[in-house]
């Protein structure tokens, strides 16, 4: 069972560093400066980094000791999450891509809503 269990948290993490990359790829288009870094060819790990403008920062950093987000504003910790709590803001911030318009009215937009 444990065997199983390791296995499928490899996959989660493998699934979620992917995400992230394909996230940083959209936000770059989207005009927004971001970055996903992975340690490795396994994708077992992975930093993704956003600037939303204005000193505005969002990191999330997953591996398989943990998964946190943490955003920052003018080098200040606004907000720290773990776990699913982290993925939930994830999830709010790629809605909030999707939503917004590409290039330069996204950025303004996506900016006000965070």
């Amino acid at each position: 069972m444990f065997l199983r269990l390791a296995h499928q948290h490899r996959q989660f993490v493998q699934d979620l560093v992917m995400n992230l990359q394909a996230l940083a790829v959209v936000l770059e288009r989207r005009g927004y400066p971001a970055s996903c870094y992975t340690c490795g060819d396994q994708m077992n790990s992975a930093s993704f980094m956003v600037s939303l403008g204005n000193n505005h920062l969002i990191r999330f950093l997953v591996s398989d000791y943990g998964i946190t987000w943490t955003e920052m504003r003018d080098d200040r910790e606004l907000m720290k999450l773990e776990g699913a709590e982290a993925i939930n803001q994830l999830q709010e911030l790629a809605n909030l891509v999707k939503q917004s318009a590409p290039a330069y009215s996204g950025a303004k937009a996506l900016a006000k809503r965070s």
